[in-house]
């Protein structure tokens, strides 16, 4: 997926894991004003050590499958990151391409599941289920 491309130019560029994780918690800095009204319970993601939230918004596409857009926060400064990079990802693409993508595999390619802890792991994987159930559901609707 191209829109991950430039992500893992920037990965490359930088030799050391710490430097790595400042870039990281950088990107998670850049995310923008998530409200209190947006931190309620349906927004929550199960599954995540952190407290993250999701908030998920669904367009009409020009094609046949909906788009997505997301927001989102975390009470940890590395997930935050890792929401900013799923949103890089995902927010912006429609429902139909956001299946066919392979998100670990993407962050397989930045080296990002060999140094994450395994609670960072499951919640990452927690954000891409929950990003993809969205997914699912919003092509439901729009078949209805």
């Amino acid at each position: 997926m191209d829109t991950f491309q430039p992500l893992v130019d920037d990965f490359e560029l930088l030799d050391e894991w710490e430097d790595r994780y400042r870039y990281v918690i950088e990107l998670g800095r850049e995310l923008p004003e998530f409200s209190d009204a947006q931190r309620c319970p349906q927004n929550k993601v199960q599954g995540c050590v952190s407290q993250v939230w999701l908030d998920t918004t669904v367009e009409s596409g020009s094609g046949a499958a909906p788009v997505l857009r997301f927001a989102g926060d975390s009470d940890a400064h590395i997930v935050r990151g890792l929401i900013a990079i799923l949103f890089r990802v995902f927010s912006g693409q429609d429902a139909k391409t956001i299946l066919d993508t392979d998100a670990l595999e993407l962050f397989a390619r930045i080296g990002l599941d060999d140094h994450l802890t395994p609670q960072r792991s499951n919640g990452l994987r927690s954000m891409v289920e929950r990003i993809r159930r969205d997914a699912e559901n919003a092509l439901q609707e729009t078949a209805v």
